[in-house]
């Protein structure tokens, strides 16, 4: 599904804290006015942060995506690139605010800009939902309760 987005990933951090993407522009993601098609950029940061952190996290933990907010600043007529950092505070910021809330939202943002970084396309805001998995199945175990 990745690759229909246009989306290339084209540098992994072996620890996944670091990821950067490219969306070349094409006759795949022009738009009607031949600047890259805003779902194109979406889509091809989407499912970056999320699957990124799970990977951070491990296995006692859920992560889902909750809701994004994309805003575009001017048409890409040029390839566009984004890179997604946690930095190691954030990653043990979340464990420790799981650890005390059992379930936590953070907001995530992504810039795409063009190769050089000075110029800003758009950026997409991903609300991403984290709980500690135990907590979660109970949750989800007393709203079916709940309904029935």
């Amino acid at each position: 599904m990745y690759r229909r987005s246009t989306g290339k990933v084209i540098f992994v951090s072996e620890d996944l804290s670091t990821i950067r993407i490219k969306i070349p522009l094409s006759w795949k993601n022009k738009n009607y006015v031949n600047s890259v098609f805003g779902g194109s950029m979406f889509s091809a940061v989407d499912p970056i942060p999320m699957v990124q952190l799970i990977n951070l996290l491990d296995d006692s933990f859920v992560v889902w995506d909750k809701s994004a907010v994309i805003k575009f600043k001017r048409p890409a007529k040029e390839d566009l690139y984004a890179e997604f950092i946690f930095e190691d505070e954030e990653v043990i910021a979340i464990r420790n605010g799981v650890a005390k809330e059992n379930e936590i939202e953070i907001i995530k943002k992504t810039i795409l800009t063009n190769k050089d970084g000075n110029k800003e396309f758009c950026t997409v805001e991903k609300t991403i939902y984290i709980a500690d998995k135990n907590f979660y199945k109970q949750k989800r175990k007393k709203a079916a309760n709940s309904v029935n």
